[in-house]
């Protein structure tokens, strides 16, 4: 069958992703581990391809406005359906001022509503708890219960990331992931789509070798160390200023 016709067909395109730089991805090695999206991870887990959209830095205003419209400019079918769909959007938004929970929660609705359209499952994934240094519970709870509630509503997956945050899974801003905290994301994501019927076929965590020592575990510490203060005096500065 030729590419035109494949795609006259309606053939399905895999993996669909949104977000900011936690979908994005990118970033150091973690015991020789590269850092990758958990979207990408999870396309992998599910032998499917991957397409992503998401940009560092983005809010939910940014999916709508940047995002959606590069996908409709640059996929080959932009009418094309995939199997999953995923949109992981609000950290930068919680984190910012003037944060509206209102706001955002008519944007995300019109992001989601979008993803929905283009996906036979959508997963909307929603942020850890203790988000940053300064953790803001009520805000991130709020953000949470706005993303569940349109996810509920629209028929879309929610991947709960509220206790997310593992000391080797969270870089020193308390923001990122780090290279094994994306595949912790995806296992998660993909045992939600597990349950919904879409069957894994290989682990994340089973495509990774690393190895440990003592010493390499005191470096890392004390790396981690060191970033956080660092980390620290930089929000405390930020902080201070707004």
């Amino acid at each position: 069958m030729s590419v035109s016709s494949d795609l006259a067909s309606g053939c399905r395109q895999g993996v669909l992703a949104f977000g900011d730089s936690i979908t994005n991805g990118g970033g150091g090695l973690q015991w020789g581990v590269a850092l990758q999206s958990w979207a990408l991870w999870m396309a992998r887990g599910l032998g499917l391809a991957y397409t992503g959209y998401a940009v560092d830095g983005a809010g939910v205003q940014d999916v709508l406005a940047e995002q959606l419209p590069a996908h409709a400019r640059r996929a080959a079918d932009p009418q094309g359906r995939y199997q999953v769909g995923s949109l992981y959007i609000g950290v930068n938004d919680v984190r910012r001022l003037g944060w509206d929970a209102e706001a955002f929660g008519t944007a995300h609705w019109q992001a989601l509503t979008a993803v929905v359209e283009r996906s036979e499952r959508v997963l909307a994934l929603t942020a850890p708890l203790g988000l940053g240094f300064f953790r803001d519970g009520a805000k991130v709870r709020t953000l949470n219960a706005v993303i569940a509630a349109n996810a509920a509503a629209l028929g879309a997956l929610i991947v709960d990331l509220s206790d997310f945050g593992a000391r080797n899974q969270v870089m020193a801003d308390r923001v990122h992931p780090t290279a094994f905290g994306q595949v912790a994301i995806a296992e998660r994501a993909l045992a939600v789509l597990a349950a919904d019927g879409l069957a894994t076929r290989v682990r994340p965590s089973s495509l990774i070798r690393y190895e440990t020592s003592w010493r390499g575990r005191l470096r890392s510490d004390l790396g981690y160390t060191y970033r956080s203060a660092r980390e620290l005096r930089r929000a405390w500065r930020s902080r201070r200023t707004r």
